[in-house]
């Protein structure tokens, strides 16, 4: 892939043609940012710059008739009827195109030049000027999921005029990939595997099953991915669970009340029947009757007296290892179904979700990720079993490795990511983690390797093998946890600080009146200076 590096002139252009572009622009070969960022840069250094930039964004183009500042809506419709032709006529227009547009005159000081006349939103963005009517459309992210385009651009989906779809759509929510709207950003039923299988209901339109401006709390799954109600509520209204055909594909086991999405992808699968894709195998081959006896009473009846038993009878290895683990982990002494689905799931170790199951006992880390910014992607996005070992280990706090080397599994330029055709995942620590195919696409290396003692942030900057130096009574060995919160944080780079600026986190350690701690190595006090300097120096002050 090649990338064009933009000079602040064409930076400006860019941003006065709205034409971000979504990938990333680099200012060298070793360094990449987002164009966002490349223009705090330059204004940071080119301040008149910064104001033609930023001027850019604020007018709208000249327009080519001089208009008066209270010209009324009649003068714009006798150039402009198109936009009160449609099927479907935003309700606004009624109220006048001064509703949302405002007129400016730039009046000029001489002869040789006429007055510029420009037409612009009342409000700096769309979306603001959409907000000022439809604030039910507002959601705070904090507190829900908003659909994307929604905080970012209302014209993404919208025609603030007039359309031919219903509620001024760009294009109809159904049909094929150029016909679609949704599918414009979306890619859900596009790249169905040969072996695999597709949701007829997705034929039917997203709006079968979608509400794309639903909000509301943020931990329901029917507000996260903005459902018109959750499963198995949704299903039924296709799927009937009296029906004799699909009672028979269920093996007769009762399923009316069973979570759908436990089993099978809403949009799409590598497999038939829409199955997730980790399946347990009893449930895979169709051996129902290994875990489960003929339904009582319309009740599920297991082969054992509980769940753990039978998970055990099997899975004998994971039962020894929470038995005598030397660090035990008090949530896998229980019912092995409070964290895995004994049918399938759609994440690895058969997990009902990575994240949540562990935040049940976690209150700490389930606060942090409704309130922070910024996440960790291993922790929050991919899940805890990424780092910790969910059933007990030998390290404190359920740890994969010590120190240093835990992050530099992910972190370092000699990491060892292993493919698995099984699943299409790549693996970490031997194989007992998998992670998405992609999970290192974006994750740059850092210039470091498991053991080194210095050389992060700077070459001669320690990481290893010395006394944290902002809190030395503690003793503690410097690590990447010295600096770095390892979930998540209200600014990049998830500083222990939690400050976007790196100051307060160096001022912690490099504070001119604290003394200089031991060393962890050595035990004695770390040099500021070579003595012979110092010596010199007290000489010269006498």
């Amino acid at each position: 892939m090649t990338y064009k590096v933009l000079s602040p002139v064409e930076v400006s252009i860019q941003h006065a043609n709205y034409s971000w572009p979504m990938a990333f622009c680099p200012m060298s070969a070793s360094l990449r940012v987002p164009l966002r960022e490349v223009v705090v840069k330059v204004a940071r250094f080119f301040p008149i710059l910064a104001i033609v930039f930023f001027s850019t964004s604020l007018f709208a183009a000249k327009h080519p008739i001089p208009l008066d500042p209270n010209t009324s809506a009649d003068k714009c419709i006798e150039c402009h009827a198109d936009k009160t032709k449609g099927a479907y006529v935003h309700s606004g227009m009624s109220m006048g195109c001064m509703a949302c547009h405002e007129i400016r005159v730039i009046k000029s000081h001489d002869k040789k030049h006429e007055d510029i006349t420009r037409v612009k939103l009342i409000k700096a963005t769309a979306t603001g000027q959409c907000l000022t009517c439809h604030e039910d459309m507002k959601g705070s992210a904090d507190k829900s999921t908003v659909h994307a385009p929604v905080t970012r651009n209302c014209l993404t989906c919208h025609d603030p005029h007039a359309s031919k779809y219903k509620n001024q759509l760009l294009k109809p929510a159904e049909g094929g990939k150029d016909e679609n709207l949704c599918l414009q950003c979306h890619i859900q039923g596009l790249n169905v595997p040969k072996d695999g299988s597709r949701h007829a209901a997705l034929d039917m339109g997203c709006a079968t099953c979608h509400i794309t401006h639903k909000i509301g709390e943020k931990d329901k799954r029917e507000n996260q991915f903005h459902l018109v109600k959750d499963a198995p509520a949704l299903c039924k209204d296709c799927h009937d669970p009296t029906d004799a055909a699909l009672k028979k594909a269920h093996h007769n086991q009762p399923f009316g009340n069973a979570d759908c999405l436990g089993c099978h992808d809403a949009h799409q699968s590598y497999k038939p029947k829409l199955a997730q894709l980790f399946r347990h195998a009893p449930f895979e081959s169709g051996d129902c009757d290994t875990c489960h006896a003929e339904a009582k009473d319309g009740k599920v009846v297991l082969t054992t007296n509980s769940s753990r038993d039978l998970c055990v009878t099997c899975h004998d290895e994971q039962a020894k290892q929470i038995a005598n683990a030397k660090v035990p982990h008090p949530g896998a002494q229980g019912e092995c179904i409070a964290c895995h689905s004994p049918h399938a799931s759609q994440f690895d170790r058969l997990l009902k979700d990575p994240v949540k199951v562990c935040e049940n006992c976690h209150p700490l880390q389930a606060e942090m990720h409704r309130t922070k910014g910024r996440l960790h992607a291993a922790a929050y996005r991919d899940g805890c079993y990424t780092c910790h070992n969910g059933h007990g280990g030998e390290l404190p706090t359920l740890l994969r490795a010590e120190g240093n080397r835990l992050c530099l599994e992910c972190h370092s330029p000699n990491r060892r990511p292993r493919f698995d055709p099984a699943t299409g995942a790549v693996t970490i620590f031997n194989g007992a983690v998998r992670l998405r195919r992609d999970y290192f696409a974006s994750l740059p290396p850092l210039d470091l390797q498991a053991g080194d003692v210095m050389g992060h942030p700077l070459a001669g900057h320690p990481v290893l093998a010395t006394i944290d130096r902002s809190d030395p009574e503690k003793r503690r060995p410097m690590t990447c946890l010295s600096c770095h919160e390892s979930h998540g944080g209200s600014f990049p780079n998830l500083l222990v600080t939690d400050t976007n600026s790196s100051m307060p986190l160096c001022g912690r350690c490099h504070n001119a009146a604290a003394p200089p701690p031991p060393n962890a190595i050595t035990n004695n006090p770390v040099p500021t200076q070579p003595a012979g300097k110092k010596k010199k120096k007290e000489e010269k002050q006498q």
